[in-house]
């Protein structure tokens, strides 16, 4: 594993105990949660991990701008991080193991760092800018399936589906007619990261915020994945709706499901 900036280092002691706060939650009944929307949830645990992870980067860092989640952007630096405290609420809420935390750092207009850690199979991908893409320290690429009819694919589906379902049912019904296999697990971050570690081929998605994408996006890049949306055009953060992430070989046969 190539060496890793101050920027990665700390942030991952950062991630790690953000971990063990969402550890105590999961485990405990009742959890107090808000609505955000229908089935949009906020839980005091997403607080409480995006009040530490915000404080202790603002040690480290103090003249770096936020974005979050739950409170929003704080500041406009040149550096940014970008931060989902817990990524997959209502798994979380309901117990189910599978959930995250992501952290990036934007440097301008570019991802220079993407964490996510699960916290639970303390699972952590780490990629910067240029140096590749790792799992638990040991070097991840994308898959090598070169055919969309032998692949394993993942999405989900925007809290806004009620509003306009069409457009998700459709391709969902689309790509499942092909008989291939589809998960839907409920954390847009690790799908991504699951994309870059090949255990997925393909993830696609519409109405994602920058802290559920951006260090999956960097991490899958490193993996030698590609992303793009889904018309194939370049993904650009804060501006594109849609995100297809995959290993690069099935890329255009995907967007031309898409596109349909």
């Amino acid at each position: 594993m190539k060496s890793l900036s101050d920027y990665t280092l700390n942030a991952i002691k950062i991630i790690f105990k953000a971990g063990d706060i969402l550890k105590e939650g999961f485990y405990k009944h009742n959890i107090y949660f808000e609505k955000k929307g229908i089935h949009n949830l906020v839980t005091k645990y997403d607080t409480k991990s995006e009040e530490f992870i915000i404080k202790e980067l603002k040690k480290k860092y103090p003249t770096h701008s936020f974005l979050s989640e739950e409170k929003g952007r704080i500041g406009k630096k040149e550096f940014e991080w970008i931060i989902d405290p817990l990524d997959g609420t209502v798994n979380f809420y309901h117990h189910i193991p599978f959930f995250s935390i992501s952290i990036a750092l934007k440097r301008k207009d570019e991802i220079i760092l993407g964490i996510i850690f699960n916290p639970l199979n303390k699972e952590l991908f780490i990629a910067e800018k240029g140096k590749g893409a790792y799992l638990n320290e040991k070097k991840i690429k994308v898959s090598k399936t070169k055919l969309i009819k032998n692949a394993i694919l993942a999405t989900g589906f925007p809290y806004i589906l009620k509003q306009n379902p069409n457009r998700c049912i459709n391709h969902f019904f689309d790509i499942a007619k092909l008989g291939l296999p589809i998960r839907k697990l409920g954390s847009a971050a690790l799908n991504l990261a699951y994309v870059a570690s090949g255990r997925f081929d393909v993830y696609w998605e519409t109405n994602l915020a920058p802290w559920d994408y951006s260090a999956g996006k960097l991490i899958v890049e490193e993996a030698k994945g590609k992303i793009s949306d889904w018309k194939g055009l370049p993904f650009k953060i804060n501006k594109t709706n849609t995100i297809l992430a995959t290993n690069n070989k099935i890329h255009n046969e995907m967007v031309q499901i898409l596109k349909k």
